[in-house]
C-alpha cells in the first residue's frame, strides 16, 4: 500500500539500510492519506511549545481512551488503557518533528479537534495544500526520487493488487507477496512484508465485502462513504489466509459531516468537511435552524445525535471570523461547489428555508451561551471561536449528511506493529501492519487528526521492527533433493547472464549466449497540438467524454478520472469548464506533465472566453 502508512514504512526501512519495493493496487500512491485534510495530531511538540499551547502526552493518551472506550466523563477504570493508544500518543511528537525534519515540511499551526483537550492537530499555516496531501505527498516525491536514482534497491509498481502472502513452509516466516497486474500473477520475495492497504470503508458500495460481512446493519442503511474504491480490506484478507489475527472488525466510524454536492444529491462517494472546520468555530444546524449537539464533540456523539434528532438536512455554518482562521478549506470547497458563501444571515436563513428572525435567535442563544459559561451541549466557552454570531456577516454553509469514513479494526498487531496469529497470539515472523489495516489502535472511535498520526507512527514502527528482524535472518535453504534443481539466473552489465543450476548431484552453470545489440527504437511522431476555445472544451461535459482546461492546456480526463486519486466526482465538477484557480490550490503545477501527459490534447486559445 502507498499511502502514508507504507510511505513510512518504506522510508523507515530504506534510512535503516533495506531495499524497498511498494506495491499499490492503484494508478497512483497516495490513497485516502492525500484526502485526510484536518491534520495531524501532536502532544508536547515543538510547534505547541511556540503557540504556548500546554499539552502532554499523558493528556493526549487520556484523550484517546476516552473517545476509544466511549468513557466521556470520570475516572477511568485501570482496563481502559491500552498500550496501543499509549503508543499512539507518546510517540506522536516525535511523528511530527520527523515529517518535519526529514520532509521540509512547517507543520506550524493546530487546531483543537472534536474530543481534544487542547489544540493539537497540526497543518502548515501557509495553506496551499490539504494536511493529508502535503505530508503525503512530500513522502511520495521522495520515494520517487529514490526509486529513478538507485532502482536497483528501490522499486514501486503500480496498478497491482496483492492476493497471497507467500511463507517458507518449514519456518512459516515471510518470503515475499505475489500481487496480479494486467490479469497475470507475479512475485516478490523478500525477508519481510508490511501490510498497509488501508480499511474497508469502500465496502459499503459493494455487495459481498468485508464491511457487509462485518457491518451488516452499515451496509443496509445504504449510507456514502469518503473511501477511495481501492479501500476494499485485501491486505487484511490475504493475511487471513495465513493465519492472522484480527480485532474489532465491527467498529466502523460514520463521520457526521460529509459534504453534499447539491447539484449530485445522491452521490455516494462524497468529500469530507475537515473536522478543522468546527475546531475554528463552525457550528452545527438542523433544518429548523437550531443547534443540537456539541460541536466540537467526538465524532460517533455528533453522528449519533444527528440521527437521534432526525431533523435533516444539516448545515455546517461558519461566520468571517471563524472561516478567516481556516480560509484555504473555505476557498477549497466552494471552488468545488460543496461549500456556498452568503453576504448576510438574512440570506441563510433563506436557503434553510426558515425565517431570518429563527437564525437570529439561535445566534443570540449562542453568544448568551458563550457570556455564560452555560452552554446546554456541555461546549466550554473556551471552545467558543466568532463570538459574537451575528445576522450582518459573511457567512460559509456546506449541507453535510453523516458518511462512512474509517474502520478502527484490523490485523492483530503488537506495539511494535508485528502481526499477531489469530489461534496463539505470536508473531508471524516478517510480517507487520500499519495505518488503517491495522486495528485496535483507537478502539470504538477514532479521534480526528489520528489517523495521518497512526500512519507515521506506526508506519515507523513496523520499518524499524523490519529492519531489526531482517538484519537476524537466515534464508531457509534445504538441501536440494535427488532430482530436484534450483536455477539462479544472475544478469551482468554488458547484458548477458550467468546461470547457476543447484542440484542433489552438484553445481553446474555458466554464461548465456551473447545478447543481440538492442534495437535502436525510431523516435516518437511529434504529438500535434491544437488550440481550443473554452466554448469548444464546454462542449465535452459528460462522463463519456469529459475535457478540463487547467493552466492553459486542454486535458481529456475521460479514461484518466477512473484512476484520479481524489474520484470522479472532484474531475466531473470542473467537466467542460477551466478548472485551474481549483486545481493549483491542491496541486503542484507539474502534476500533468508527470503523471497525465497522455491526457494533453491541446492548448487553450489565449484570447477564448465564454
Amino acid at each position: 500500500g502507498g499511502g502514508l502508512a507504507g510511505l513510512s514504512a518504506a522510508h523507515t526501512a530504506l534510512q535503516g539500510g533495506c531495499d524497498v519495493t511498494l506495491i499499490d493496487k492503484e494508478a497512483f500512491l497516495g490513497g485516502n492519506s492525500t484526502k485526510a485534510t484536518s491534520g495531524i495530531n501532536g502532544a508536547g511538540t515543538n510547534s505547541q511549545e511556540k503557540n504556548k499551547i500546554p499539552d502532554t502526552p499523558q493528556i493526549f493518551y487520556e484523550d484517546t481512551v476516552r473517545s476509544a472506550t466511549g468513557i466521556k466523563k470520570g475516572a477511568l477504570p485501570d482496563n481502559a488503557w491500552y498500550e496501543l493508544g499509549k503508543v499512539l500518543s507518546y510517540e506522536s511528537a516525535d511523528a511530527v518533528h520527523w515529517i518535519q525534519k526529514s520532509f521540509g515540511l512547517a507543520l506550524d499551526a493546530t487546531s483543537r479537534l472534536g474530543g481534544h483537550s487542547y489544540p493539537r492537530t497540526h497543518r502548515s499555516s501557509s495553506g496551499g495544500k490539504f494536511p493529508g496531501m502535503e505530508i503525503t505527498y512530500a513522502l511520495i516525491e521522495a520515494f520517487e526520487k529514490l526509486c529513478k536514482e538507485q532502482p536497483n534497491r528501490f522499486k514501486l509498481v503500480n496498478r497491482a493488487k496483492a492476493n497471497k502472502l507467500l511463507t517458507c513452509p518449514q519456518s512459516g516466516r515471510i518470503t515475499g507477496v505475489q500481487y496480479e497486474k494486467k490479469g497475470q500473477n507475479h512475485t516478490v520475495s523478500g525477508h519481510a512484508v508490511v501490510i498497509a492497504t488501508g480499511g474497508y470503508g469502500a465496502g459499503c458500495l459493494k455487495k459481498g465485502s468485508l464491511l457487509e460481512k462485518v457491518r451488516k446493519d452499515l451496509f443496509d442503511m445504504t449510507l456514502p462513504t469518503t473511501n477511495g474504491k481501492h479501500c476494499t480490506g485485501d491486505g487484511i484478507v490475504i493475511s487471513q489466509d495465513i493465519g492472522a489475527g484480527t480485532v474489532g472488525l465491527e467498529d466502523v466510524q460514520v463521520h457526521p459531516t460529509g459534504l453534499v454536492n447539491p447539484k449530485l444529491p445522491n452521490e455516494r462517494t462524497l468529500f469530507l468537511a475537515a473536522g478543522a472546520l468546527r475546531g475554528e468555530g463552525g457550528i452545527l444546524l438542523d433544518n429548523e435552524g437550531n443547534r443540537f449537539c456539541n460541536d466540537l464533540g467526538t465524532r460517533d456523539y455528533v453522528t449519533g445525535n444527528m440521527w437521534k434528532h432526525n431533523k435533516a438536512p444539516y448545515r455546517l455554518v461558519l461566520n468571517s471570523k471563524c472561516a478567516k482562521n481556516i480560509a484555504w478549506h473555505c476557498a477549497h470547497y466552494c471552488g468545488r461547489g460543496i461549500m456556498f458563501k452568503y453576504a448576510h444571515g438574512n440570506d441563510v436563513a433563506k436557503i434553510m428555508g426558515i425565517k431570518p428572525a429563527a437564525l437570529k435567535a439561535t445566534f443570540d442563544k449562542y453568544n448568551e451561551n458563550y457570556k455564560n459559561d452555560s452552554d446546554p451541549y456541555g461546549k466550554p466557552a473556551s471552545f467558543y471561536r466568532g463570538t459574537p454570531w451575528v445576522m450582518d456577516d459573511e457567512f460559509f454553509v456546506a449541507h453535510v449528511t453523516p458518511v462512512v469514513h474509517y474502520t478502527m479494526g484490523g490485523l492483530l498487531i503488537d506495539d511494535k506493529a508485528n502481526v499477531l496469529r489469530a489461534d496463539n497470539k505470536q508473531q508471524i515472523p516478517g510480517l507487520y501492519a500499519a495505518g488503517e489495516a491495522a486495528g485496535g489502535v483507537h478502539g470504538r472511535n477514532r479521534l480526528g487528526g489520528s489517523a495521518l498520526l497512526e500512519c507515521v507512527v506506526f508506519g515507523r514502527k513496523a520499518g524499524k521492527s523490519l529492519v531489526d528482524y531482517v538484519k537476524t535472518v537466515k534464508a531457509d535453504a534445504p538441501a536440494a533433493a535427488a532430482g530436484s534443481a534450483v536455477v539462479i539466473t544472475i544478469p551482468q552489465a554488458d547484458g548477458t547472464e550467468i546461470t547457476v543450476k543447484i542440484t542433489g548431484s552438484g553445481i553446474s552453470g555458466g554464461a548465456a549466449p551473447t545478447a543481440p545489440a538492442p534495437a535502436v527504437e525510431a523516435a516518437p511522431e511529434a504529438k500535434t497540438v491544437k488550440e481550443y476555445t473554452l466554448k469548444e472544451v464546454a462542449a465535452h461535459n459528460t462522463e463519456s467524454d469529459c475535457w478540463v482546461a487547467v493552466n492553459g492546456q486542454v486535458l481529456d480526463c475521460t479514461e484518466f478520472m477512473n484512476d484520479h486519486p481524489g474520484g470522479k466526482m472532484a474531475i466531473m465538477t470542473f467537466a467542460g469548464k477551466d478548472a485551474s484557480e481549483e486545481f493549483n490550490m491542491v496541486h503542484d503545477k507539474n502534476v500533468v506533465e508527470k503523471y497525465a501527459s497522455d491526457c494533453i490534447v491541446g492548448t487553450v486559445k489565449p484570447t477564448s472566453k465564454l
